[in-house]
C-alpha cells in the first residue's frame, strides 16, 4: 500500500491510498457491487472492478458493468479483495478465478465478500478456519463447505470481513472503511450517502418475515439457488477425491 495521502478532507485526518479490487462475473448482483463501491470510492479509495476479460458483465438487472482491469493485469498489491454475490455457481467452479483469489489473498490486508460471494471464497479455501456471513438463504451451503456461519449483518474475523445479503453490502462497505481508514472517515461517508435506513416493512430477515413468506421465497428462488447447491456439491466431491 502506498503511503501517499489521498486528497485531504477538511476536519478529517489524512488518509493513505487504499486499493480495493472488486471481482465481478456474469450474474453478479448489482447492489452487491454498488454498495461497497460507493462507500469505498467516497472514502477516497482506488476502486477497480476486476474480471477475466474487459467484456461488460451481465448483472441481475438490465445494467451491465464494464470492468476496469483483467485478472492478469490486476495490481498485485491489493489492500482489499472483495467478492460480491449473485448467481455464483459457475464462479465457484472457475479454476482461474479461484487461483487469482488465492494469489491476491496471500498478500491483501483484507479478504472480503458480500452476500453469496462468501461461497466463492469458501470454494477457494479462503474461509477455512474463519467465521463468515452470507445471504440467509445460502447459510446452509456455506456451512456445508466447512465454514462457521455468522448471522450478523457484517462479520469480522481477523482479516476476513463478510457481509450478509445484498443491502448488507452498504453496512459492509462502511464497516470496511471504518476498519481501514477509521471511524471519522466512515461516519463522514455514511452522512454523505445519507444512509439512515427506515424500511417500510419489517420483512428483511426470515426471523421477522415469518414462516409463510420465507417458505414462499425459498420456493420461488429455488431455480436461482440450485446451481449454487450443485456447485457446492462439486466442490465437496473434489475435496474428497483429493
Amino acid at each position: 500500500m502506498s503511503d501517499q495521502p489521498s486528497a485531504p478532507v477538511p476536519g478529517l485526518p489524512d488518509r493513505p491510498v487504499v486499493t480495493a479490487g472488486i471481482v465481478v462475473f456474469d450474474g453478479v448482483t448489482l447492489l452487491d457491487v454498488i454498495g461497497p463501491h460507493t462507500a469505498f470510492a467516497l472514502a477516497g479509495m482506488n476502486v477497480q472492478l476486476v474480471a477475466e476479460t474487459l467484456t461488460p458483465i451481465s448483472t441481475d438487472t438490465s445494467i451491465r458493468l464494464p470492468p476496469d482491469v483483467t485478472i492478469e493485469r490486476c495490481p498485485q498489491d491489493l489492500d482489499i479483495v472483495c467478492v460480491p454475490g449473485g448467481s455464483v455457481g459457475d464462479a465457484m467452479l472457475d479454476i482461474k478465478l479461484r487461483d487469482f483469489l488465492r494469489a491476491r489473498a496471500a498478500t491483501a490486508r483484507y479478504v472480503t465478500s458480500v452476500c453469496s460471494g462468501a461461497l466463492i471464497l469458501a470454494a477457494a479455501g479462503l474461509l477455512d478456519g474463519y467465521r463468515a456471513a452470507t445471504h440467509w438463504a445460502s447459510r446452509d451451503l456455506l456451512a456445508a463447505l466447512g465454514v462457521e456461519v455468522s448471522t450478523k449483518r457484517v462479520c469480522m474475523d481477523r482479516n476476513r470481513i463478510t457481509g450478509g445479503g445484498i443491502t448488507a453490502g452498504i453496512d459492509f462497505g462502511l464497516a470496511v472503511v471504518g476498519e481501514v481508514l477509521g471511524r471519522e472517515v466512515a461516519e463522514f461517508v455514511q452522512l454523505g450517502m445519507e444512509y439512515n435506513p427506515k424500511p417500510p416493512f419489517n420483512t428483511g430477515s426470515p426471523e421477522t418475515a415469518g414462516a409463510d413468506l420465507t417458505a414462499l421465497f425459498t420456493t420461488v428462488t429455488k431455480p436461482i439457488f440450485q446451481p449454487m447447491a450443485d456447485a457446492t456439491a462439486q466442490v465437496l466431491a473434489r475435496r474428497v477425491a483429493r
